[in-house]
């Protein structure tokens, strides 16, 4: 009971010595709001890149292998994998038939070109021709009108399905489906918008929302299918591991390209969590980059607020030798200092905390969505209170061991 009252009345005092010197308590917590300000948006921000990352790349589909020319994720010698011949479209049409268990397969190839909408004109749209099937081994669905269909494809009909972006770009306020649109020098009919994705940009990737899907015959028709490299994406069953049936996929591949057992893959197995694990590697580095930074600041900011409680501890002097006449212990002097030093570190962890919130806004609507969650402030205020008793430890310490003789003398 004794030790709970001595901590009250601590507590008591260094609030009231805050109170005291307003101005210089304000100046000592610049350096902990900054840091805390920082450690928070920092975080904050890195939540909002992953889960905006997960979102987009979640279309991918998490049980889907996509065969292509070269890896997503390149390490190692990139010519090695620029020498490589293309993926054809009678490969995937062989696989369709060796892989008999395969939920799907879907070829996709593409190209970049202006798109145009009456006056309006996008530059350097990526143009998709793909099938029917596009629906099957893709998480994502169009938000109004219809995909293409099996007859689209067959009889190489000028139809489209845009992206969000391209929908809000270049139709604005008109309703796009069944209207009419260029595709380079093609007119296409719009007949469905896909639903909002997002972008893997960061990463070199697409940005799904500024993607026009057509049949892949039409595609062939309007813009060549020779020499096209192309992409194959092929749907696991769901009664088998997906890296059982990526070597199931790899020795279909084999066969088809006609490769010696002694002779490396010329194709490359893609998968979702190559991009998840290669986003992981780079945020996880921009992170502790951040963190460090952040940290030097409250280090900065520690070191003003040790500086302040010397010259604290140096103006109360007296008073510390009074307290320790009238029978005050070392924990109880101890102890006021600490709670002198973590009060203002906490002042300007929650300073620094309302900023983040505001910045967490800004970040929310202009770039992504971002929130502050519960944990981070927990951090915040943890980290805020443990600078605090860090940078007060020393003074505290000395202000415990004065003698109270010599602290009544002290002028």
């Amino acid at each position: 009971m004794k030790a709970l009252y001595d901590t009250a009345e601590s507590l008591k005092i260094a609030l009231a010595a805050i109170k005291a010197n307003k101005s210089r308590g304000v100046l000592t917590t610049l350096g902990i709001v900054i840091g805390i300000m920082a450690v928070v948006t920092t975080m904050t921000a890195a939540n909002g890149l992953g889960n905006t990352f997960r979102e987009s790349i979640s279309a991918l589909g998490s049980d889907v292998l996509y065969v292509s020319r070269r890896p997503w994720v390149i390490s190692g010698n990139f010519f090695e994998f620029r020498n490589r011949k293309n993926v054809e479209l009678k490969e995937a049409e062989k696989l369709d038939r060796y892989l008999a268990n395969a939920v799907a397969i879907n070829p996709t190839t593409n190209t970049n070109k202006n798109v145009k909408y009456r006056s309006s004109t996008l530059e350097a749209i990526t143009i998709i021709g793909t099938t029917d099937k596009h629906m099957m081994v893709s998480a994502s669905v169009p938000e109004s009108g219809r995909f293409l269909t099996a007859f689209d494809v067959q009889f190489k009909r000028p139809v489209c399905v845009i992206g969000s972006e391209i929908k809000e770009r270049l139709f604005e306020h008109v309703d796009p489906v069944n209207k009419r649109m260029k595709i380079g020098r093609t007119s296409y009919r719009v007949i469905g918008v896909m639903e909002k994705q997002g972008s893997a940009g960061f990463f070199g990737g697409p940005n799904f929302d500024r993607q026009i899907f057509v049949p892949i015959t039409a595609f062939m028709k309007s813009f060549g299918g020779h020499n096209r490299d192309f992409s194959i994406a092929v749907k696991a069953p769901p009664n088998i591991a997906l890296a059982d049936f990526e070597y199931e996929v790899t020795g279909e591949m084999r066969k088809i390209r006609k490769l010696r057992p002694t002779e490396g893959d010329d194709f490359s197995i893609n998968q979702m969590n190559q991009l998840v694990g290669a986003y992981n590697k780079v945020m996880g580095v921009i992170v502790i980059i951040g963190l460090v930074i952040t940290g030097i600041s409250l280090f900065v900011g520690g070191i003003g607020v040790m500086n302040i409680m010397f010259v604290s501890v140096t103006e109360r002097t007296r008073e510390i030798g009074i307290r320790k006449a009238i029978g005050a212990r070392k924990r109880a002097i101890l102890s006021q200092f600490l709670f002198e030093s973590s009060a203002i570190c906490l002042i300007g962890g929650g300073l620094g905390l309302l900023l983040a919130f505001g910045v967490a806004a800004l970040i929310s609507k202009f770039l992504m969505p971002a929130s502050v969650s519960l944990p981070i402030v927990v951090v915040a205020m943890c980290v805020s209170v443990l600078t605090g008793v860090l940078s007060g430890f020393i003074p505290a310490l000395k202000a415990s061991k004065l003698n109270p003789i010599d602290a009544l003398r002290y002028e």
